[in-house]
Protein backbone atom coordinates (compact mmCIF):
# COMPACT_ATOMS: atom_id res chain seq x y z
CA UNK A 1 0.00 0.00 0.00
CA UNK A 2 1.46 3.54 -0.80
CA UNK A 3 1.76 6.29 1.55
CA UNK A 4 0.77 8.59 -1.11
CA UNK A 5 -1.62 11.02 -0.20
CA UNK A 6 -1.63 10.10 3.36
CA UNK A 7 -0.54 12.35 6.64
CA UNK A 8 2.84 12.01 7.86
CA UNK A 9 2.41 10.59 11.43
CA UNK A 10 3.85 12.88 14.66
CA UNK A 11 7.11 12.60 15.19
CA UNK A 12 9.89 14.73 17.57
CA UNK A 13 13.54 14.38 16.82
CA UNK A 14 16.77 16.27 17.55
CA UNK A 15 18.34 17.71 14.16
CA UNK A 16 21.58 19.24 13.50
CA UNK A 17 21.62 22.85 12.02
CA UNK A 18 24.28 24.82 11.79
CA UNK A 19 24.42 28.06 13.44
CA UNK A 20 24.24 30.08 16.67
CA UNK A 21 21.93 26.99 18.07
CA UNK A 22 23.29 23.67 16.73
CA UNK A 23 20.67 21.39 17.92
CA UNK A 24 17.21 22.04 17.55
CA UNK A 25 14.11 19.94 17.92
CA UNK A 26 11.64 19.33 15.27
CA UNK A 27 8.60 17.81 15.02
CA UNK A 28 5.43 17.14 12.48
CA UNK A 29 4.00 20.49 14.05
CA UNK A 30 7.23 22.38 12.52
CA UNK A 31 5.54 20.60 8.96
CA UNK A 32 2.52 22.30 9.40
CA UNK A 33 1.58 25.07 6.65
CA UNK A 34 4.97 25.15 4.49
CA UNK A 35 6.12 22.09 1.61
CA UNK A 36 8.85 20.04 3.10
CA UNK A 37 11.06 17.89 1.35
CA UNK A 38 12.05 14.79 3.45
CA UNK A 39 15.11 13.65 2.28
CA UNK A 40 16.41 9.90 3.77
CA UNK A 41 19.74 8.66 3.24
CA UNK A 42 21.72 5.47 4.97
CA UNK A 43 24.46 6.70 7.08
CA UNK A 44 26.93 9.80 7.89
CA UNK A 45 30.46 9.23 6.95
CA UNK A 46 29.69 7.36 3.33
CA UNK A 47 29.91 7.85 0.18
CA UNK A 48 26.93 8.84 -2.16
CA UNK A 49 25.51 9.80 0.53
CA UNK A 50 27.76 13.40 1.06
CA UNK A 51 27.40 13.76 -3.05
CA UNK A 52 23.89 13.90 -2.63
CA UNK A 53 23.61 16.21 0.60
CA UNK A 54 25.99 18.45 -1.03
CA UNK A 55 23.76 18.78 -3.94
CA UNK A 56 20.86 19.49 -2.08
CA UNK A 57 22.67 22.61 -0.45
CA UNK A 58 23.92 23.77 -3.31
CA UNK A 59 20.36 24.25 -4.50
CA UNK A 60 18.88 25.03 -0.97
CA UNK A 61 18.06 28.75 -1.76
CA UNK A 62 15.82 27.63 -5.16
CA UNK A 63 14.21 25.76 -2.26
CA UNK A 64 14.05 28.24 0.10
CA UNK A 65 12.76 30.58 -2.55
CA UNK A 66 9.27 28.16 -3.44
CA UNK A 67 8.50 28.01 0.65
CA UNK A 68 10.08 24.61 0.57
CA UNK A 69 12.07 23.13 4.06
CA UNK A 70 14.43 20.41 3.73
CA UNK A 71 14.93 17.58 6.36
CA UNK A 72 17.98 15.28 5.81
CA UNK A 73 17.39 12.11 8.38
CA UNK A 74 19.38 9.28 8.82
CA UNK A 75 19.59 6.73 11.84
CA UNK A 76 22.32 8.03 12.72
CA UNK A 77 22.77 10.85 15.92
CA UNK A 78 22.52 14.53 15.61
CA UNK A 79 26.04 14.45 16.95
CA UNK A 80 26.99 12.23 14.24
CA UNK A 81 25.52 14.90 12.05
CA UNK A 82 27.36 17.65 13.82
CA UNK A 83 31.15 15.76 13.68
CA UNK A 84 30.51 14.85 10.13
CA UNK A 85 30.02 18.66 9.33
CA UNK A 86 32.93 19.24 11.23
CA UNK A 87 35.13 16.87 9.30
CA UNK A 88 33.89 17.29 5.47
CA UNK A 89 33.60 20.79 4.08
CA UNK A 90 31.01 19.36 1.48
CA UNK A 91 28.78 18.58 4.40
CA UNK A 92 29.72 21.74 6.54
CA UNK A 93 28.29 23.87 4.05
CA UNK A 94 24.66 22.53 4.61
CA UNK A 95 22.22 24.97 5.96
CA UNK A 96 19.01 22.58 6.24
CA UNK A 97 18.36 20.39 9.08
CA UNK A 98 20.15 16.86 9.82
CA UNK A 99 17.75 14.84 11.56
CA UNK A 100 19.03 12.35 13.53
CA UNK A 101 16.41 8.93 14.01
CA UNK A 102 18.53 6.57 15.87
CA UNK A 103 14.82 4.90 16.88
CA UNK A 104 13.88 4.60 13.88
CA UNK A 105 10.84 6.46 14.26
CA UNK A 106 10.52 9.03 11.57
CA UNK A 107 12.15 6.40 9.42
CA UNK A 108 9.68 3.61 10.49
CA UNK A 109 6.82 6.42 10.06
CA UNK A 110 7.61 6.84 5.92
CA UNK A 111 7.83 2.89 5.60
CA UNK A 112 11.49 3.70 4.40
CA UNK A 113 13.28 1.39 7.09
CA UNK A 114 15.69 -1.21 5.52
CA UNK A 115 14.40 -4.40 7.03
CA UNK A 116 17.06 -5.52 9.57
CA UNK A 117 19.63 -2.93 8.78
CA UNK A 118 18.65 -0.51 11.36
CA UNK A 119 19.17 2.11 8.00
CA UNK A 120 17.23 4.54 5.92
CA UNK A 121 16.41 3.27 2.51
CA UNK A 122 17.77 5.91 0.12
CA UNK A 123 14.14 7.79 -0.23
CA UNK A 124 12.65 11.56 -1.13
CA UNK A 125 9.88 12.74 0.64
CA UNK A 126 7.86 15.73 -0.59
CA UNK A 127 4.76 16.95 2.02
CA UNK A 128 2.56 19.91 1.33
CA UNK A 129 1.35 22.28 3.44
CA UNK A 130 -1.14 20.23 5.03
CA UNK A 131 0.93 17.48 5.68
CA UNK A 132 0.05 14.92 3.00
CA UNK A 133 2.63 13.43 1.30
CA UNK A 134 2.49 13.95 -2.56
CA UNK A 135 5.57 12.70 -3.99
CA UNK A 136 8.05 9.87 -3.16
CA UNK A 137 10.87 8.17 -4.34
CA UNK A 138 13.26 5.43 -3.33
CA UNK A 139 16.41 4.22 -5.39
CA UNK A 140 18.93 1.31 -4.57
CA UNK A 141 21.54 2.28 -2.60
CA UNK A 142 24.72 2.86 -5.61
CA UNK A 143 22.18 5.25 -7.13
CA UNK A 144 22.40 9.04 -6.10
CA UNK A 145 19.72 11.30 -6.08
CA UNK A 146 19.30 14.89 -8.53
CA UNK A 147 18.39 17.88 -6.49
CA UNK A 148 17.33 20.09 -9.63
CA UNK A 149 14.99 17.10 -10.81
CA UNK A 150 13.24 16.75 -7.61
CA UNK A 151 13.28 21.25 -7.73
CA UNK A 152 11.07 20.96 -10.71
CA UNK A 153 8.89 18.19 -9.10
CA UNK A 154 8.13 20.26 -6.36
CA UNK A 155 7.14 22.93 -9.15
CA UNK A 156 4.92 20.96 -10.79
CA UNK A 157 3.42 19.40 -7.46
CA UNK A 158 2.81 22.91 -6.60
CA UNK A 159 1.42 24.21 -9.88
CA UNK A 160 -1.34 21.18 -9.90
CA UNK A 161 -2.41 22.44 -6.10
CA UNK A 162 -2.63 26.16 -6.89
CA UNK A 163 -4.47 25.22 -10.40
CA UNK A 164 -6.82 22.46 -10.00
CA UNK A 165 -8.56 20.48 -12.90
CA UNK A 166 -5.04 21.38 -14.19
CA UNK A 167 -2.10 18.33 -14.79
CA UNK A 168 1.57 19.02 -15.58
CA UNK A 169 3.14 16.61 -18.57
CA UNK A 170 6.23 14.68 -18.36
CA UNK A 171 9.01 17.07 -18.78
CA UNK A 172 7.54 19.90 -17.50
CA UNK A 173 9.23 22.60 -16.96
CA UNK A 174 7.43 26.36 -14.74
CA UNK A 175 6.01 28.64 -17.80
CA UNK A 176 5.23 25.60 -19.89
CA UNK A 177 2.14 24.34 -20.89
CA UNK A 178 -0.27 22.17 -19.02
CA UNK A 179 -3.07 19.62 -19.58
CA UNK A 180 -6.97 20.19 -18.76
CA UNK A 181 -8.16 16.70 -18.31
CA UNK A 182 -11.21 15.85 -19.93
CA UNK A 183 -13.27 13.80 -22.22
CA UNK A 184 -12.03 16.11 -25.24
CA UNK A 185 -8.54 15.06 -24.73
CA UNK A 186 -9.32 11.41 -24.35
CA UNK A 187 -6.40 9.56 -27.19
CA UNK A 188 -5.40 12.83 -28.39
CA UNK A 189 -2.20 13.23 -27.03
Amino acid sequence: MSIINTEIKPFEAVAYRKGEKDYVTVSDADVRGKWSVFFFYPADFTFVCPTELGDMADLYPEFQKLGVEIYSVSTDTHHVHKAWATASDTIGKIGYFMIGDPSGTITNNFENMRPGAGLADRGTFLVDPDGVIQYLEITPEGVGRNAAELLRKIKAAQYVRNHPGEVCPAKWEEGESTLAPSIDLVGKI
